[in-house]
C-alpha cells in the first residue's frame, strides 16, 4: 500500500471513529479520545478505546538517534501501565524519514531492538501541513509545543484534554515527565 494512499484511509478511518465530529466541535471543546489511529496490521485503532486513562503519545522512529528513548518508554509503560497509563508510539517518517519500516515490521523492529510492549500505531504523519487530525489538534491546542523532531511526546489527561508536552531531548524518566504522569495518575 502506498503511503499516500495509507495516509488517506488514516484519516478517512479517523474521521469515521470521531475525527470528522471533532473538526465540527467549536475550539476547545474537542478531545483526544475524538481521533482515531490505525494499528500496524491496518485495523482501526480509536483513542476512545482508552478513554478515562492517561495517555503519553509519542511519535517514534526506529532509525532515529533518539530511538534509545523506545527502552524509557517502556520503562514508563512497565512501572505506570498496571495504575493505567497508556503509552502509545506513533511511527513517523516526518523528521529524515527515520522511519524506513512500515507496517507490522515497525513492531517487530521496536520489540527485538528496544523491548516495546506498549502500543503502536501505522506509521503516521505528524507534521504539518498533512498532519494526522490528532496531530492537528494538538497543535490547535498547544501551538509553540508541536514535534519538531521524533520523541516528541504529548500527555493526555483522564478526560481526554492536552495535559502537557515534552520536546524530543527532554528523556522519558525525565523527572517533569514523571511528575505529569503522576498527576494525571492521581486526577479522579
Amino acid at each position: 500500500m502506498t503511503l499516500l494512499r495509507r495516509e488517506a484511509l488514516i484519516l478517512l478511518g479517523a474521521g469515521l471513529a470521531g475525527g470528522a465530529r471533532a473538526a465540527e466541535q467549536p475550539a476547545g471543546t474537542a478531545r483526544a479520545t475524538d481521533f482515531a489511529f490505525e494499528t500496524p496490521e491496518g485495523a482501526p485503532m480509536p483513542l476512545s478505546a482508552y478513554a478515562g486513562k492517561p495517555v503519553l503519545v509519542v511519535n517514534t522512529a526506529t532509525a532515529c538517534g533518539y530511538a534509545g528513548q523506545l527502552a524509557g518508554l517502556q520503562t514508563l509503560w512497565t512501572r505506570f501501565g498496571d495504575r493505567g497509563l497508556v503509552v502509545l508510539g506513533v511511527p513517523s517518517p516526518d523528521f529524515g524519514n527515520q522511519e524506513p519500516l512500515d507496517g507490522p515490521a515497525i513492531a517487530e523492529a521496536a520489540r527485538k531492538n528496544h523491548g516495546v510492549t506498549f502500543p503502536l500505531t501505522a506509521k503516521t504523519r505528524v507534521k504539518m501541513p498533512g498532519a494526522h487530525p490528532f496531530y492537528r489538534w494538538a497543535a490547535a491546542e498547544r501551538p509553540a509545543e508541536t514535534p519538531r523532531w521524533n520523541f516528541h511526546k504529548y500527555l493526555i489527561a483522564r478526560d481526554g484534554t492536552l495535559a502537557a508536552a515534552f520536546a524530543t531531548q527532554v528523556e522519558p524518566t525525565d523527572p517533569r515527565v514523571i511528575s505529569g504522569i503522576a498527576a494525571t495518575l492521581d486526577q479522579a
